[in-house]
């Protein structure tokens, strides 16, 4: 089977279990290139330069990744010859570390830390509540487990994707014109996305959607990964610049917009990819509906509003040469780039998870 785009999930485990294999989204659209890896350094690498990116993709490689160090660090202490060498101290203290050295990769994204954080209290609770004859059993089974709860998150981001489209179905109708904004797409997770969940499955459907994608500058994720990846299946897309999406909606083309989310406050306060919250804006202006698409696992709660959010500062080449041949901003010129931006909950008119679907959250805030 030639391998294409649409026949590949964005993140898994290897076939033989000792590697993540990603799609690494830095080349896309010009090559299609699968990452296989196995090193804590590596995976950090790989979300920290958005080879693999999005809210729920980020989480599910983060729980594979704490299999992979519980494994390491088992595999280490089976060397030694010596049971009674492997202290449950021992092995979770360095697991804690690999926890802590993978959070620091994207602190924007709460679906890593949680990831991490659920894989490394199932480690604990499971060894503490299933004893063998010696600590370095008990730590062989509990790494085994961890690879079966690590699959169980990879599952329910396929299924979370999924039913958050069905939820979102629910707001449009067909002919529909879409608007989205970066990529919150199956690039983003692992299959449907959650942004552009409602556009495969109403595609499926027959819904005939006309989809708009922003190029979103300045990594492009609009025009590199959503234009591509929902025209390599067969949608009906149209790619435009970040600042003609006001004058799209102005023409009444755009009927309802969706957009993904990296973490939502407590208030519905919720950061995404820059540019999000002019988005929402401009709907605000035209009447037009405004939905972040958001798996729970992206609900903070411990956060209480937007301000509480730490914003992502990126490297100021992205914004001045980095998709272009040659420079197209003075040298040494200082660059403003954050990375995400806050959009405030009343300007949102619903925040769609796959619990149900959030209404007015400005007004009535999280209440699933």
């Amino acid at each position: 089977m030639t391998r294409k785009i649409t026949n590949l999930d964005t993140v898994c485990l290897s076939k033989d279990g000792g590697s993540i294999e990603i799609i690494d989204q830095t080349k896309l659209p010009g090559r299609l290139r699968v990452l296989s890896l196995s090193r804590q350094e590596d995976i950090w690498h790989a979300i920290n330069t958005l080879q693999v990116r999005g809210a729920p993709a980020i989480g599910v490689t983060a729980a594979l990744s704490m299999y992979l160090a519980a494994k390491n660090i088992s595999n280490d202490q089976k060397t030694n010859g010596n049971p009674d060498h492997m202290k449950k101290e021992r092995f979770f203290t360095r697991l804690a570390a690999a926890k802590n050295y993978l959070n620091t990769a994207r602190p924007t994204a709460v679906n890593l830390s949680w990831a991490t954080d659920r894989m490394e209290q199932f480690a604990i609770k499971y060894f503490e509540e299933n004893p063998a004859k010696d600590n370095l059993t008990t730590v062989i089974n509990t790494v085994e487990k961890m690879k079966t709860e690590a699959l169980t998150i990879y599952d329910e981001d396929i299924a979370t994707c999924k039913t958050i489209g069905e939820n979102a179905l629910s707001l449009v109708k067909k002919g529909d014109g879409l608007l989205t904004h970066c990529n919150a797409g199956k690039l983003a997770a692992i299959r449907y996305g959650t942004a552009t969940a409602v556009m495969y499955l109403g595609h499926e459907k027959g819904y005939d959607f006309k989809i708009y994608c922003d190029e979103t500058r300045p990594l492009m994720q609009g025009s590199r990964l959503t234009a591509f990846e929902l025209a390599s299946s067969g949608l009906d897309v149209t790619l435009l610049c970040d600042n003609m999406s006001a004058s799209l909606m102005k023409t009444g083309k755009i009927n309802a917009v969706f957009v993904g989310c990296d973490r939502v406050a407590a208030n519905g306060d919720t950061a995404n990819k820059i540019g999000t919250s002019l988005l929402a804006l401009a709907a605000k202006k035209y009447g037009v509906p405004f939905y972040v698409c958001a798996p729970t696992s992206t609900i903070d709660l411990k956060c209480k509003t937007g301000d509480d959010i730490i914003i992502e500062e990126r490297l100021p080449e992205e914004v001045t040469h980095m998709w272009f041949d040659r420079h197209m901003a003075p040298d040494n010129i200082k660059v403003y780039n954050p990375s995400f931006d806050v959009t405030d909950s009343d300007l949102i008119t619903a925040i769609i998870t796959e619990k149900g679907i959030i209404n007015d959250p400005g007004k009535n805030g999280i209440n699933i």
